[in-house]
């Protein structure tokens, strides 16, 4: 044996590397002998089309010679190869693969069923014919290769995130048969490893050097050409990787994952053949080795993989009672944390976890969001009463200003409820399972001392592809050595009860999780959230008009099929990559046609149950006017009249009710209402006067003046102007349709319109306007009607733009005579506060944050609202309010928000605090107009109100069938706490209620929650932000004959 000879740190590292190296030596090295004797193909043939075809009906196609390096394309279609083998008679107890590399997305089928992924890209480039071949075995063989032209993260035209190249082309560089030497690729493992230990160990560490030694002399005794060696080598390796931690070792819980985004850079179609690619790998993982637990999310994906790979759904079904598949997250789909409503981010849950009980026995006990962009502050409330304490995430980590101070903490939320969360401290989902990663993961834990357990989620994600063999080798090899963390493959269960058994130090985080990066997303593709917004309102209005019809009559069939398929549609199109708008232009044309499938058969829906509520009702053929919110309103509605008119009527209808539409010769205001006084003056200007606000536009259209008349109070900021349009230059770093950067605050420019365009439009009495045209740019103009009606405490900005713009971000400003260290912004069932300076940089990272219906700024004893119909992004800044309207970004969709924009917005000032004024009722106005729908027959002669509640704090935001419900009379009552208060709330019904039960978010009662119903009405008691639901079983109906639901 030679002596010991002093070694150079860096020449020993580098001769470990070049040892193991693909790209040099290889021709001497231990890379190269991985495989042996190679073999081409017996025959390659192909088929091309442009849809996505089902495999029985593909392998009926025509077939044609095909060869390695042939083009095939373009993007988004198809190429079938039809592989024909024959395996040599010489390799007789060797393992055996099929090499395939290409640079589309490729699966293997094999006896007619779908067994592997094949994806350059996500380090699967074999696929395993046999591991030893036998004597008796056969030798010839067919497979079809499947191949997607797209790649992992779609088909980017020059970079990942730029629009797709719609010609791209594809080919097969690779496809053969070889030898593969087990024996190499384990030696390989722990040689890597081993360099890992020294990199990452550094040079001051001891067991650093105990690595690098052990690596080098494994190349001294190892000959690549002479496997009888390769023992020797594996017994040092051994030896070291044998050597174990102490038991205070943290322990990192390594789970397989595939992060599958829905639609993305991809349209929805392909992520059908994503998961079955990800998953067919995963099968065979969970095969090979008993401890390796794959976590799923998603409910939607497995329904698509139930429908189109019925074998491969048996399969997930099967390693799921074995404990290896493990079913996470509870929802439809891994929905955006910010832009949802509250209900249906409850929707997400109820539809998420029936589906995983009905097909895996068992609801999820975890959350599962790791790549949204933020997280509203209601999360934890309706994570716990969907059955879930427990949340896993690890966008936080993203934050461009500051770090986020934990990875294991509890998450308090706005009504109080918490939940434990966990961050894999990472800071990833796509680990490979290398020695830097499990290094990362224990030093970079910002809970050290009050944990020792940590996350680890291994595999190729967002493209899906999934974990590899090489990285489950290497976390086993990995499992308890002196140096390292402990790592185990694990399970999330196994990770969170852990982290509960260490719970007693642990801080807590109150209030949202806001990501202080991708503040474009609020506003990106202003269609798909408009689309978002109403489709929730039909949605809403369909489920309350169709129980009233369930209620009232014993023929009408509740359209529950049709609203959970409608339901379902709306929840996948609240992806985090959709409802963003950072999408390409094919998935953003899909979530259109999606929005306009709900809107039309919503209306359907609305029309059968507003026929249902008429029949047996006496009364003139006409109209019904209804009201789909729990509180009374007094509105001005434009009436359909004969001949395709309209006329103006001032109507009003009681609490989620009805009444008759006013005969033509009643239309006038009733007294004491002051009519709306409009003036146009002679330089131009306008003021429209409804006695409870005056509001003044100057002859461009902008806001000089908005007064309170009872006080006389100003709102506008002296000196200042309101409805002021503002363009920004908008160019982020780099995530185009996601970033708004804070320097874009610094090229404020205002679009300044000109006077005399400035008109009268409605003349006053119900309803008094002026309208106006603005050009925003050469390239986009603006025009819009500004609404004052008749006993309405707000001004409406009705806005109609064509946008044509590069870069640039739109917004409407209105400065206000308001002073207050923080405004309030409506989030799902609740608001909450955020800063209106930048003292800190937590402050100045909010300098675009997102809101739904309202946000407001008031001091003691005043306030100004805006509200909107359709927008998301925000901000307040000092005294002025600000509301984004639209961008313009170039990827990935370079149309994005190109064209013809509809939008409303409105002011409204007030006295006193924004709940006693009103502000939230306000909101909801503005959202859920009043419906005038026809009545095929006699429409009802006298009003009616089926809910009402006695607290103004009190919202009854949801009433449904029950989703179990028997003889389907059984309703669904959600309600939420506004205002932020505790109180307590009669619940008003004409409804013939038999009895009335608490349950949670899934509908499953409350063993204690009966409820007294006495004199038609029952008792809640409400802490701040709480929502409530309860169920109603309901008795007989009358039993007029009504017609079926549609």
């Amino acid at each position: 044996m030679a002596a010991p000879a002093l070694k150079h740190w860096r020449a020993t590292l580098e001769r470990v590397e070049k040892f193991v190296s693909p790209r040099y030596f290889a021709d001497c090295n231990l890379r190269g002998r991985l495989l042996g004797d190679t073999c081409p193909l017996a025959a390659l043939s192909s088929f091309l089309t442009p849809d996505r075809l089902p495999y029985p009906e593909a392998v009926r196609q025509h077939f044609r010679p095909a060869q390695v390096g042939d083009s095939f394309g373009p993007t988004w279609w198809t190429c079938w190869f039809r592989v024909e083998l024959t395996i040599p008679e010489a390799w007789v107890g060797q393992e055996v693969h099929l090499l395939w590399e290409s640079d589309g997305e490729g699966l293997v089928w094999r006896d007619g069923q779908p067994v592997q992924g094949l994806t350059k890209e996500g380090e699967k480039t074999s696929y395993i014919l046999t591991d030893k071949l036998e004597e008796g075995d056969p030798r010839s063989l067919t497979l079809y290769v499947e191949v997607a032209c797209n790649g992992l993260l779609g088909a980017g035209k020059e970079s990942m995130i730029a629009a797709p190249d719609p010609e791209k082309m594809f080919q097969v560089s690779r496809a053969e048969l070889a030898v593969f030497y087990r024996d190499v690729h384990s030696l390989l493992v722990d040689l890597e490893l081993l360099l890992g230990i020294a990199k990452g160990l550094g040079e001051d560490n001891q067991r650093s050097f105990q690595a690098l030694y052990t690596a080098n002399q494994m190349v001294n005794v190892c000959d690549p050409a002479q496997p009888e060696t390769f023992p020797v080598a594996q017994a040092l390796a051994s030896r070291f990787f044998g050597q174990r931690g102490g038991e205070s070792q943290h322990t990192i819980h390594a789970v397989g994952h595939c992060h599958i985004d829905t639609a993305w850079l991809w349209p929805f179609k392909e992520t059908v053949r994503k998961c079955a690619r990800s998953w067919t790998t995963a099968v065979q993982l969970m095969e090979q080795n008993p401890d390796f637990v794959f976590a799923c999310s998603q409910a939607q994906q497995l329904e698509w993989v139930k429908s189109h790979y019925p074998g491969l759904h048996a399969r997930l079904q099967e390693f799921a009672c074995r404990g290896q598949f493990v079913p996470v997250g509870g929802t439809w789909v891994e929905m955006d944390g910010n832009l949802p409503s509250g209900e249906a981010m409850v929707r997400q849950f109820l539809q998420g976890q029936n589906f995983f009980l009905q097909e895996f026995g068992k609801m999820c006990s975890e959350f599962w969001l790791p790549d949204t962009f933020g997280y509203s502050a209601q999360l934890p409330q309706i994570m716990r009463g969907c059955g879930i304490t427990r949340f896993l995430s690890q966008k936080l980590s993203w934050s461009l200003v500051n770090s986020f101070p934990h990875h294991t903490f509890f998450w308090e939320g706005l009504d109080g409820s918490r939940v434990l969360a966990h961050f894999p401290p990472g800071d990833s989902y796509g680990m490979q399972g290398n020695v830097e990663e499990v290094l990362k993961t224990m030093v970079k834990n910002r809970d050290k001392g009050r944990t020792n357990h940590s996350a680890f989620l291994f595999g190729f994600g967002d493209g899906g592809g999934g974990p590899t063999q090489t990285m489950v080798d290497r976390l086993k090899r990995l499992h308890n050595t002196d140096g390292l963390p402990r790592v185990q493959l694990s399970s999330p269960g196994r990770l969170f009860t852990a982290l509960e058994g260490d719970s007693g130090q642990l801080c807590t985080w109150v209030g949202e999780l806001f990501l202080e990066l991708h503040q474009g997303t609020y506003t990106t593709h202003a269609q798909i959230k408009k689309g978002n917004r109403e489709c929730e309102r039909i949605l809403h209005d369909v489920e309350l008009l169709s129980s009233l019809a369930l209620a009232r009559g014993a023929q009408f069939l509740y359209p529950a099929a049709q609203l959970q398929d409608l339901w379902r549609l709306l929840l996948l199109n609240q992806f985090h990559d959709v409802v963003t708008g950072s999408c390409i232009q094919l998935v953003a044309e899909e979530a259109m046609c999606h929005y306009e499938d709900i809107r039309s058969r919503g209306n359907t829906l609305l029309s059968a149950a507003a026929a249902a509520l008429c029949m047996g009702e006496p009364g003139p053929e006409g109209l019904l006017i209804v009201n789909t919110l729990p509180w009374e309103r007094t509105e001005v509605l434009a009436l359909p009249r004969s001949g395709g008119a309209h006329s103006l009527a001032l109507v009003t209808v009681p609490s989620m009710g009805y009444a008759p539409a006013p005969a033509p010769t009643s239309l006038q205001p009733v007294q004491p209402q002051q009519p709306v006084f409009v003036v146009q003056e002679t330089d131009g200007s306008v003021t429209l006067d409804n006695g409870i606000i005056r509001v003044r536009l100057d002859p461009t259209g902008c806001l000089t003046s908005l007064v309170l008349v009872a006080s006389g109070r100003e709102a506008i900021a002296e000196g200042a102007v309101g409805n002021q349009f503002v363009l920004f230059d908008d160019v982020p770093l780099y995530w185009d349709a996601w970033d708004v950067m804070d320097y874009h605050l610094e090229t404020r420019k205002p679009v300044l319109g000109q006077a005399g365009t400035l008109a009268v439009g409605a003349e006053g009495g119900m309803r008094g306007s002026a309208w106006f045209l603005l050009q925003i740019s050469p390239n986009s103009r603006l025009s819009q009607e500004v609404v004052l009606d008749v006993g309405c405490p707000y001004v409406r900005f009705h806005t109609e733009v064509h946008w044509h713009e590069a870069h640039k971000f739109l917004k409407v400003e209105f400065p206000a005579r308001v002073r207050s260290p923080q405004a309030t912004y409506e989030v799902q069932f609740g608001h909450l506060q955020r800063p209106t300076h930048h003292n800190t940089s937590w402050d100045w990272a909010r300098f675009e944050v997102w809101a739904h219906r309202w946000m407001d700024l008031s001091e003691h004893g005043f306030g100004l609202a805006l509200l909107n119909d359709c927008k998301y992004g925000a901000s307040v800044r000092g005294s002025t309010l600000s509301l984004s309207l639209l961008r313009a970004p170039k990827a990935p969709d370079a149309s994005a928000d190109m064209g013809r924009h509809e939008f409303t917005y409105a002011l409204m000032p007030h006295k006193g605090s924004l709940q006693d004024a009103g502000v939230i009722r306000a909101a909801y106005s503005l959202n859920f107009p009043l419906l005038a729908l026809p009545a095929p027959g006699p429409a009802p002669a006298a009003a009616w109100s089926a809910f009402s509640l006695s607290s103004p704090a009190v919202v009854l935001e949801t009433v449904k069938q029950a989703e179990s419900s028997p003889q389907g009379r059984t309703l669904v009552l959600r309600l939420y706490e506004a205002h932020g208060s505790h109180v307590d709330c009669w619940l008003r019904t004409s409804l013939p209620v038999q009895e009335a039960v608490l349950c949670d978010l899934l509908e499953r009662r409350n063993p204690a929650g009966h409820l007294p119903f006495r004199d038609a009405r029952l008792k809640l008691t409400f802490s701040p932000f709480q929502v409530q639901s309860l169920l109603l079983v309901l008795g007989p109906a009358r039993t007029e004959t009504l017609p079926l639901g549609l």
